[in-house]
């Protein structure tokens, strides 16, 4: 038997047979990565990079966590899978623990494979709850790529499938640096931002709408961190008409907020919540729904018509029931608001101060962005919004730069995310920020005048 464990077989296997999703095939040059530990991988010439992306902002504990690998082979020994209908033991825990993190209202969990599944099943719970078809999603925000989800995404990744599901209306939220409300501070993008949604309530029918789904904090499309009092506005508009409120947490949740979710931050209770990612660091596919006390207990006496053939697989809820024990017995919650309080947000706003390209620094824990512009009175754009071929090359050098320093960044149109894992030394931290200020240099290039 051939050792396929080499780059000659990994790389091309890799461009012979396996088909790269958001990718031009023939355009595409991957990483081969041999390894990974801790915030590190390295691929097969031994060259190490910092990883910044923490993959696809999914990585919270780190790259092969001991006690979370043993886990996952332990639950291998004992039971490799299960039917959804049947009871198990690591099914059963990993939901009560993801309740017991979760708000006061919350009372079951079902459980996918992904979080564009989790979204997908979150609209139609509330449809079904509420009898309503419409569902209200945001301008700036992903929520994954099957047939609903795409549908839901406010960002161009939804153009090449559209038309999709009928009945999704778009709003702006919040994003007080590029206000579409021309808002001067925090507190009228806030009220504009809610006042505008209220607006749209009234002309779409409120009474025709089953759910607004929110990220509470926006993640690819920005780290979008909302102002005071906006998703308790929100909350209060869902309540005044009957409407569910769906938080997904996919991206925002378990830690990387410096909160067990996200929207604690702000104290408000969803009707919903949208898990996938840190729950267990992508270790095995796993997401899930959150469903409060009053939704699930709507599903008491019918059907819910929805199912997976993987829903709750044991491998991949044990490494939750792992990951979660390991939050709590390492204090991951607590590091991750320390990072971005002491060290991430400090350090960022002297690299602000340093260069003239970055426009703004914003973030919580470890979910920063640094926005990048070529004039920071216009606030004109390092590049367009959804910049490709020529027009993105700004962007394209920045990152380049970072990865011949040996650091793995996670760029998205004209930002910089700093997402390294939640687990992060202080020094690491330090380290990539370290190679970041060296290649802002190359988007400083491009700063007018």
């Amino acid at each position: 038997m051939s050792d396929h464990h080499t780059f000659d077989a990994a790389y091309g296997n890799d461009r012979a047979h396996v088909f790269h999703s958001w990718s031009a095939q023939a355009l595409i040059s991957p990483l081969a990565v041999a390894g990974a530990e801790g915030s590190w991988m390295w691929d097969y010439d031994g060259k190490r990079y910092l990883d910044f992306s923490s993959q696809l902002m999914n990585v919270n504990i780190g790259h092969q966590h001991p006690k979370l690998v043993a886990a996952i082979q332990e639950a291998a020994g004992r039971l490799c899978t299960i039917a959804p209908f049947h009871a198990n033991a690591d099914r059963s825990e990993a939901a009560r623990l993801i309740v017991e993190v979760a708000p006061d209202n919350m009372a079951k969990v079902f459980f996918t494979n992904g979080g564009a599944e989790a979204t997908e099943n979150a609209i139609r719970m509330a449809r079904l709850h509420t009898g309503r078809h419409k569902v209200f999603a945001a301008h700036r925000s992903y929520h994954g790529a099957t047939a609903g989800s795409i549908t839901l995404t406010g960002d161009p990744r939804r153009w090449p499938s559209e038309p999709s599901i009928p009945g999704i209306v778009r709003f702006f939220g919040p994003y007080p640096y590029r206000s579409s409300f021309h808002a001067a501070d925090e507190a009228e993008e806030c009220a504009r931002a809610l006042a505008h949604l209220d607006e749209l309530l009234m002309f779409e029918g409120p009474h025709n709408v089953a759910a607004i789904i929110v990220e509470p904090v926006v993640g690819t499309n920005g780290i979008l961190v909302p102002p005071p009092g906006y998703l308790a506005g929100v909350r209060e508009l869902c309540d005044r008409h009957g409407i569910l409120l769906i938080a997904d947490e996919v991206m925002a949740g378990f830690g990387r907020c410096g909160e067990w979710f996200s929207i604690q931050h702000w104290d408000v209770q969803p009707d919903l919540i949208c898990f996938a990612k840190g729950v267990n660091s992508g270790y095995v596919p796993l997401g899930g729904v959150v469903i409060s006390a009053e939704v699930a207990a709507s599903f008491d006496e019918r059907a819910y018509p929805g199912g997976l053939t993987y829903s709750g697989h044991p491998l991949a809820c044990a490494s939750a029931v792992a990951s979660v024990n390991i939050f709590k017995e390492e204090d991951v919650i607590g590091r991750a608001a320390r990072l971005g309080a002491e060290v991430i947000g400090p350090e960022l706003e002297k690299l602000a101060a340093r260069h003239p390209s970055v426009g703004e620094v914003r973030g919580l824990g470890v979910f920063w962005a640094i926005e990048l512009v070529r004039d920071r009175e216009t606030r004109e754009m390092l590049v367009p919004y959804n910049a490709a071929g020529d027009a993105a090359k700004p962007m394209l050098e920045v990152a380049a730069a970072c990865k011949e320093r040996g650091l793995w960044p996670f760029t998205h149109f004209n930002r910089l995310h700093v997402v390294p894992p939640c687990t992060i030394s202080d020094d690491d931290v330090r380290a990539g920020l370290s190679i970041i200020d060296e290649a802002l240099d190359v988007a400083d290039r491009y700063v007018a005048g």
